[in-house]
């Protein structure tokens, strides 16, 4: 297969694929993907909806409306930008739990995203039709299921390809080497994925790993791997496309760094002003994914001020309509906590039920999500 990437960007060497500068000019036009302009805009107003989202969930969770929430602000071009090009139905999205944007381009209802962050476990359900697992809390071992997966869309000849994701704190954990090790090993198609956003918590890159970057830790494994400017949508969209149809085509596995940053906190019960330094933190917010993007569609003439003014006040309505839903549906059987642990309740799990079904029938008011 001839590759306009894979072949053309050593990590040894610490190369990174970019086609726009941080103002949205286009700086390498012999890299631009196959990608018509309108579905360059839909893409952009996906990051916007996306990021709207994350403001507006991040004000209800300080109300105590949501119970926790961990924002994708700063890496909607990667998270977009590698879903966009999946083939729906096809092809599987095993994320962690940092992928709003991403959620949303699979096609999970906003609904479903609020739901899940209320405790809701019915709102990691997808709709028929998306292969999207739901949010993954423990670290790095949605790349063995991922791996899991890719396994049995080969051995079913599918021709679906998986696409999982963690963090730069997840590729220093041993799981996501055994996941692209095995992977490697039976050739799957998955695509490995790592959003490079600086910190792991409060650890920063610097203090999780000695590697001159991520990519280079799929060469101990023998995958082929990339770096690229992951607040560049069309860097982004034109690694994976062509990644896609690498995997695709009997390829194997393939390892991609997106170098991004997270804009916002760690979760909403982190402050990151505490271990973040300021002057990295502005030097970031030159890179914004969306201004970037925004000044591209203006300078192609498909956007203006008055057409953003338009686009967020309905995404707004939008977001305030599908919280409402939320909200209203928000309830669930106290009995659904404890029900699908195993596929029958141990004697354990019974008298953990009967002693929580014991205090909220006495102390009502603490209720919370369920009923």
């Amino acid at each position: 297969m001839k590759t306009k990437f894979l072949n053309n960007f050593d990590p040894l060497k610490n190369e990174r694929v970019e086609i726009m500068d941080q103002n949205g000019k286009i700086i390498n036009p012999k890299l631009m993907p196959n990608i018509k302009d309108t579905q360059i805009l839909e893409a952009y107003k996906i990051m916007n909806l996306s990021r709207r989202q994350d403001d507006f969930q991040n004000k209800v969770q300080r109300q105590g409306r949501l119970l926790s929430f961990l924002s994708s602000t700063g890496q909607e071009a990667c998270e977009v930008g590698y879903t966009f090009p999946m083939i729906k139905g096809k092809d599987w999205l095993v994320p962690g739990y940092r992928n709003n944007a991403a959620w949303l381009t699979a096609g999970m209802p906003m609904r479903n995203i609020m739901l899940y962050w209320m405790g809701n476990e019915y709102g990691a359900k997808s709709p028929d039709g998306i292969n999207l697992l739901p949010p993954n809390i423990i670290i790095g071992s949605q790349f063995s299921h991922a791996s899991g997966i890719a396994f049995a869309e080969k051995y079913k000849k599918s021709g679906g390809v998986v696409i999982t994701t963690t963090g730069d704190g997840g590729m220093s954990e041993g799981e996501t080497y055994e996941a692209m090790n095995f992977a490697k090993l039976h050739e799957l198609p998955v695509i490995f994925i790592s959003e490079n956003n600086k910190w792991a918590i409060s650890t920063p890159y610097s203090k999780s790993t000695k590697s001159i970057n991520i990519a280079v830790k799929g060469i101990g494994v023998g995958i082929p791997s990339i770096k690229v400017d992951g607040n560049d949508f069309l860097a982004c969209y034109g690694v994976v496309s062509e990644a896609l149809e690498y995997s695709r085509n009997g390829n194997g596995p393939i390892l991609i760094e997106f170098d991004t940053y997270r804009l916002g906190a760690h979760s909403s019960s982190d402050n990151p002003k505490i271990y973040r330094p300021e002057e990295e933190f502005q030097e970031a917010l030159k890179r914004d994914p969306l201004i970037r993007m925004k000044n591209y569609l203006i300078e192609i003439g498909l956007w203006d001020e008055k057409k953003q003014e338009k686009l967020d006040k309905k995404q707004d309505e939008t977001i305030a309509a599908e919280f409402e839903y939320a909200e209203k549906n928000k309830d669930y059987p106290l009995e659904d906590v404890f029900n699908y642990i195993y596929s029958e309740k141990t004697p354990e799990l019974n008298d953990q039920y009967k002693e929580a079904k014991d205090f909220f029938d006495k102390y009502p008011d603490a209720k919370g999500g369920h009923h």
